[in-house]
């Protein structure tokens, strides 16, 4: 099995505007969770005039932090990386406060891959990277060859794939699109940066890889059902994250009965049966 590193050491206070770089700033939702991991991580880009990347959840307490520590400065950028309730709702009220504009790829000012958006002494660009989500964009601030990647590659963990919104095999690509570039550094919304970023995308896509594999070493032994793979592929899982294994599971078979290795009893789905072309009942 792929060894990953995962980066988990994250040094921070909830609520504190701290400087991560000379044009990067970062403040912390109290939102942890299984999911969020220790937070939704708010970056400010640039000084005086300056943008947020991923605002976060609707969370009183986030909202007043991010608009009390920016006082005296001006908010005219929100970017949103994508549309998961602890990345962007809190947006509204920040822009009811500041009549800062929206940014990303369903918002209100739209941005597809290559996009723009500058500030003073600032420029970002935007990187569609569908899989997580089908609107998930990752935002590049060149000048420093820093990557926000959003929910698209963490340190602390894999990405959730959950169809339909959710697709295998665009995340894979979009995982391979990340090595044709020259980031240096890679910031998550969620947990502490990635310092080394391409062989941790490669590790990413072998562990990928090796699920697929699992999923159909399983269906060769006779499992027919997601919870029979889920318990034979994820080892001591948590009993509260097998929803999401199954999810997943799912996401996998999705993308394996597009490449014709897989053939389901209908449109592929959590109740459905599953076997390999040439099993029984299957196409010969």
């Amino acid at each position: 099995m792929t060894d990953i590193r995962f980066y988990r050491d994250f040094e921070f206070k909830y609520g504190v505007l701290e400087t991560v770089s000379p044009l990067i700033r970062r403040i912390v939702a109290r939102n942890p969770g299984p999911f969020t991991g220790p937070g939704t991580a708010t970056y400010v880009i640039g000084h005086g005039r300056v943008a947020l990347i991923d605002p976060g959840p609707a969370l009183a307490s986030h909202i007043e932090a991010i608009l009390h520590t920016l006082r005296g400065e001006t908010i005219e950028d929100i970017l949103i990386t994508h549309t998961h309730s602890d990345h962007w709702p809190a947006a509204e009220a920040i822009q009811r406060a500041t009549g800062a504009r929206t940014y990303g790829f369903n918002m209100d000012q739209k941005l597809r891959d290559g996009d723009v958006v500058a500030g003073p002494g600032w420029q970002i660009t935007a990187v569609h990277t569908p899989g997580h989500t089908s609107d998930h964009l990752c935002f590049s601030l060149a000048r420093e060859r820093v990557l926000f990647s959003g929910d698209h590659v963490m340190g602390w963990s894999t990405s959730v794939i959950i169809p339909p919104d959710g697709d295998m095999a665009a995340y894979m690509h979009s995982l391979e699109k990340l090595l044709d570039r020259d980031d240096a550094i890679y910031m998550p919304t969620h947990g502490p940066a990635i310092p080394d970023p391409k062989p941790h995308v490669r590790a990413f896509i072998e562990h990928r890889r090796e699920r697929s594999a699992a999923i159909l070493r399983r269906l060769a032994l006779g499992d027919a059902t997601i919870p029979e793979i889920v318990e034979a592929v994820y080892v001591d899982l948590s009993p509260g994250l097998r929803g999401a294994a199954g999810r997943s599971v799912l996401a996998h078979l999705i993308e394996l009965a597009g490449l014709g290795k897989v053939e389901c009893d209908g449109p592929p789905a959590l109740d459905r049966h599953y076997l390999l072309p040439g099993g029984p009942g299957g196409r010969q």
